[in-house]
């Protein structure tokens, strides 16, 4: 076709009038009604959020709640929230208003009688240990509760768990460095190498997260480190995690019992992904230890590595059983609870701007699958098959709800 003059003129001119602007049209966000209570489990010293984070949350618009001396315990002041734009109130009660309640700790059958219908709750999972008519309250005032412990990022790690693991596992070497001091009627040895004296030995059972940094920790003070676990792969990634080479086998009874002889440290780093930790040592391996050693059981939460273990607390962390001290403390990240804080905060905190970019924790649990995954209970429906198993309640597939819906 033929443009004419007076045509291409037309379009031209057209070109250039002022025309209406196109606005891209934004995402509804959500503002998010946040409740911090303060934690009353035994020893429990970690906060959900620090200071820090609630400033970030306050200026994208979200409204946060805390209760009164929710920090303390990690040295985090009343007036530190209020600076950040935290609402700081008296009582629970004042805290349970809120929609969405962020705890560590999973919360007591009274903490559930303050909880309003339809909240979100995100709170350790732990429903292995609580009563079966724990589980049927929470049904029954159709809440949405998170396992954070559960929950997944892009690449299929656990983010709490492995940062709980990380801090668990370097803490586990400086309590074993403090127990062989005679500060605390040890045998007065250093933990890692001095030139001409023999290092240190470190025996690690268990190559996951805690293990890597219970090795990294020892390593860096010049100790000598044997690491043990049932998976070749999981020692193959420590090695190259490592960057360096380290000692490592498979559990053989009989070569772990001779290592176990000369170690002055032995770290209980396994995990279970269901049930109980296999206990792998005996009372009689640990019998053969040298008087003094010390054992530090991480995976005491779990029932622990060592027969000879049992729980104990940051009041009373250790006992000594065949001249050899243990210590059995379940929650070792909270006996540094100020850094433990931050990087539940770090998790917390991106979640929560998720959910509110997303527009609530509904929109956001449909798109994230990582989310999902933490999901037990959704909208009052058990979601979580192995809970359902073990209580006998019926239970549906997080993934078909969300299909359905």
């Amino acid at each position: 076709m033929v443009m004419t003059k007076d045509v291409l003129f037309s379009l031209t001119k057209g070109a250039f009038a002022p025309q209406e602007e196109m606005l891209e049209v934004a995402r509804k966000k959500g503002k998010l009604y946040i409740g911090i209570p303060k934690e009353i489990a035994f020893q429990e010293n970690r906060v959900p959020l620090v200071p820090d984070a609630v400033a970030l949350l306050v200026n994208n618009g979200h409204r946060i709640v805390i209760e009164a001396g929710a920090g303390k315990a990690a040295n985090f002041e009343d007036n530190d929230y209020s600076e950040a734009g935290a609402e700081v109130v008296m009582t629970a009660e004042e805290v349970y208003k809120a929609d969405t309640i962020i705890k560590i700790a999973p919360p007591t059958l009274e903490e559930i009688e303050l909880m309003q219908h339809k909240q979100t709750l995100f709170s350790s999972l732990q429903l292995t240990v609580q009563p079966e008519d724990f589980l049927k309250k929470l049904i029954a005032k159709k809440l949405n509760c998170v396992a954070f412990d559960l929950i997944a990022d892009d690449a299929g790690i656990l983010p709490v768990i492995r940062a709980m693991g990380e801090i668990a596992g370097g803490a586990s070497i400086l309590i074993a460095a403090e127990l062989l001091s005679n500060v605390n009627n040890g045998v007065g040895s250093i933990l890692g190498g001095i030139s001409g004296i023999s290092p240190t030995e470190v025996v690690i059972i268990g190559a996951g997260t805690v293990g890597e940094f219970a090795a990294r920790a020892a390593l860096g003070l010049g100790a000598t480190v044997k690491v043990f676990d049932n998976s070749t792969s999981r020692l193959r990634r420590l090695q190259n995690q490592l960057g360096t080479r380290v000692f490592t086998s498979v559990i053989v009874p009989k070569v772990l019992e001779k290592h176990l002889k000369s170690a002055d440290v032995a770290i209980g780093a396994m995990r279970a992904t269901k049930g109980r930790t296999p206990c792998i040592v005996t009372d009689a391996m640990v019998a053969e230890m040298k008087t003094g050693s010390v054992i530090i059981d991480v995976s005491i939460d779990q029932g622990g590595v060592f027969e000879t273990s049992k729980v104990t607390n940051h009041t009373k962390p250790i006992f000594r059983k065949h001249g050899v001290i243990h210590y059995c403390v379940p929650n070792i990240p909270s006996r540094v609870a100020r850094t433990a804080s931050y990087a539940f905060s770090n998790i917390f905190s991106q979640i929560i701007i998720n959910m509110g970019e997303e527009g609530g924790f509904e929109s956001l649990v449909r798109k994230d699958a990582g989310l999902r995954n933490g999901v037990y209970v959704y909208s009052g429906i058990l979601t979580n098959q192995y809970l359902g198993e073990a209580f006998n309640l019926p239970f549906k597939d997080i993934n078909l709800l969300m299909a359905a819906i």
